[in-house]
């Protein structure tokens, strides 16, 4: 089962456009296939932001390279296929960083429209009873607190 992720990319900043375009497809290849297998649709890439980061100064210096260009993959990947694909990312030298995570909203959403509806209500109702009854007795617990400290200032 495809799960997503998210997948953010510092590339090497170079002045060849053709060869910074190759790298981003050789990314986009590696999500969606597996060498390993010989097969195809392992993952999908579902959406590219180049544009909410960019070029951008680098906090540290990596392999002499002050910038990097910074690319947002989104992407539906079978899990069994991450290894192979963080293994290429490792070694592939125009990828300075690279990071995969879950993508939990996307989690999030799919999971809330395939749930049923008075499943989630039942689910729901026992927590926040439970939730509520302990913050109104730390309250209550606190007002008495505070109401001794006051007398006993008071007192000296």
């Amino acid at each position: 089962m495809k799960r997503p992720y998210e997948i953010p990319v510092v590339f090497r900043v170079n002045n060849n456009d053709e060869e910074f375009q190759q790298a981003v497809d050789q990314v986009i290849a590696w999500i969606q296939n597996s060498a390993e297998t010989n097969t195809d649709g392992v993952g999908q890439v579902t959406r590219i932001d180049r544009n909410t980061f960019g070029r951008r100064r680098l906090a540290y210096e990596i392999d002499s390279q002050r910038d990097g260009f910074y690319i947002l993959f989104y992407a539906n990947v079978e899990p069994t296929h991450l290894a192979e694909f963080e293994t290429n990312m490792r070694l592939y030298d125009p990828v300075l960083r690279y990071l995969v995570f879950r993508d939990e909203d996307a989690s999030d959403n799919a999971a809330e429209e395939t749930a049923e509806t008075p499943a989630e209500e039942t689910a729901e109702a026992p927590a926040e009873e439970t939730a509520e009854a302990p913050a109104e007795e730390t309250v209550e617990a606190s007002a008495e607190v505070a109401a001794e400290e006051e007398t006993t200032e008071e007192d000296e």
